[in-house]
Order: structure tokens, then C-alpha cells, then sequence
């Protein structure tokens, strides 16, 4: 596996991989969530290239930037044991050559301004461009993310669309612990007895999802049903909202729904969702 650095070194191992490309954009810290980002990868794609960047412009001035893990060195080891082909590991000054900073951003109107984009302001526009910027480095086939962080996932699909480029936008499916609570890298930051309280998120979530498949539309009534459990549960609700599958305000007619849920516990943001496939009456 090769270990890449600099954006030269990155063009350079583009231009001798032969094979379709599959990318999968990452901060790092890896866990069974993003190797299965891998493996989605080299199931599709004849080569896999990872990247790794703990992106400063995604990150609020009283979010966790400094604290957030970097454990590059045990990422490098299991990336090759996953079958990966490359890793690219830029510094801060190869992403943002002008002292760290970038006069061109990337921001995608609407989608942006609700959910997780109204609660962290220019975190979108910081996912965006950074990740422009890595289609652009790596010119992919294809790249693949998380459903876990569905917003970023529609946010990304839409500025592929918007701006022509020519990869596909891969969705994977949420891992998850065998007691449902999502994979995360902030999920560390919890401590034992919130461990424990956590998975009442993807309940509260699941509960949601059964009510919408047995035919319940009052929108509302099952928001607040959400919120009351998980404050219930000790977490503090952020949002507990049911959308259509692209992030609009549901009707009473559909059948398809996204439910997505965020709330505090201890240091840890926990953010999750669902979708719903009901049956047309």
C-alpha cells in the first residue's frame, strides 16, 4: 500500500493506477464504519485510495478540532490489512496551500440550512469545499460515504450534481454495535455510564420508523414522542425530525421517510437516522 503525502505524490500514483477508482474520504480514527467504506470500495472499484485529513474548516470555534483523535500510524496498518491501495494523508498546508486558509468556498444552498447545517454554521460549506477539493486531487470513479452522516451524504450528492463531476456518490450503510448504537469516532468520548444511555438514540429512532410503517402521519406528535424519549433516556435532544427521503418537509401521501435525530451526551454530539419503506396503501 502505498502512503502519500503531498498532492504531487498523489497525482503521480493517479496517473500509473490502472482500473476504475473508488475514494473514500475520511478523518481518520477509523473504525468497522469506515472499513466498510472500504470494502464497499473494493467490492465496486479495481483500486481503492483512502484519504485522511482532520479538515479545520468543518470545525467550529468552540467544536473540538484539537481534541479530535488522530491515530494515523494504527489507520496506515489497517487500511493495508483491509485491502486498501493507497493512502493520502495530506498536512493542513497541502490542502490549504495559503497559510491555511482558502479565499474559494464551496456552499451548497438549501439542504444546508437545516438539521445539523442550522445547529453548526459552516460546517457544510467546510465539508463541501474540502471535499471538492479531494474529487479534484484524486479524480475518482467513484466515492463512497456513510449514511450514518446523511446530510453530508445529500449535501455532497447535490454539489456533485450542481458542479458536473464525473463520479458517482456511493451511500453506505450505518454500522452499527450489537446494541444499535452507531459508529462513531466521538463515540470514545463517552464515558462508561453514557455508553450505556446512547443507544437510546437508534431506540428512539427505530420507534419512530415502526409508528411511520404502521400508518402514522401526525408529524408532529411523533417528533415530540422522539424527543421526549431521548430526554427520558438522560441525552439532551438538538433534533428529532422525520423528512422525505431528500430532506424536505414530509406529506401525509408518501411512503418513503428519512428520520434524523441529534443530541448531546457528556462531550459526545451524537447524531443518527433511519429510512422508512411503508407499503402504499
Amino acid at each position: 500500500m502505498q502512503r502519500l503525502e503531498t498532492a504531487h505524490d498523489l497525482r503521480a500514483w493517479r496517473a500509473s493506477a490502472d482500473g476504475t477508482l473508488g475514494l473514500v474520504p475520511t478523518m481518520g480514527n477509523l473504525h468497522a464504519g469506515h472499513l466498510a467504506l472500504v470494502a464497499a470500495a473494493r467490492a465496486r472499484c479495481e483500486r481503492v485510495v483512502v484519504s485522511i485529513f482532520v479538515n479545520p474548516l468543518q470545525f467550529g470555534p468552540n467544536e473540538d478540532l484539537d481534541s479530535y483523535p488522530r491515530t494515523l500510524d494504527a489507520d496506515v496498518r489497517a487500511l493495508e490489512q483491509a485491502g486498501a491501495d493507497a493512502v493520502f494523508a495530506p498536512s493542513v498546508d497541502q490542502m490549504y496551500p495559503h497559510g491555511g486558509t482558502t479565499a474559494t468556498t464551496v456552499r451548497v444552498e438549501g439542504i444546508t440550512d437545516m438539521l445539523c447545517g442550522s445547529r453548526r454554521p459552516g460546517h457544510f460549506e467546510g465539508v463541501a469545499t474540502v471535499v471538492t477539493k479531494l474529487l479534484n486531487l484524486v479524480g475518482p470513479d467513484c466515492a463512497f460515504f456513510g449514511e450514518k452522516d446523511f446530510q453530508q451524504l445529500a449535501v455532497i450528492r447535490r454539489l456533485v450534481d450542481d458542479l458536473c463531476m464525473a463520479v458517482q456518490i456511493v451511500g453506505v450503510p450505518t454500522v452499527r454495535e450489537a446494541d444499535g448504537l452507531a459508529l462513531s469516532s466521538r463515540n470514545q468520548y463517552l464515558s462508561a455510564e453514557e455508553r450505556q444511555c446512547a443507544p437510546a438514540l437508534s431506540a428512539a429512532l427505530e420507534d419512530c420508523r415502526m409508528r411511520l410503517l404502521e400508518g402514522d402521519r401526525n408529524f408532529a406528535d411523533l417528533e415530540a414522542r422522539g424527543r421526549a424519549l431521548l430526554d427520558e433516556a438522560g441525552l439532551e435532544t438538538d433534533y428529532f425530525e422525520i423528512r422525505s427521503p431528500e430532506l424536505m418537509a414530509p406529506s401525509t401521501d408518501m411512503c418513503a421517510f428519512r428520520v434524523l435525530a441529534a443530541a448531546f451526551l457528556g462531550r459526545a454530539r451524537l447524531i443518527d437516522n433511519m429510512a422508512v419503506e411503508a407499503t402504499p396503501n
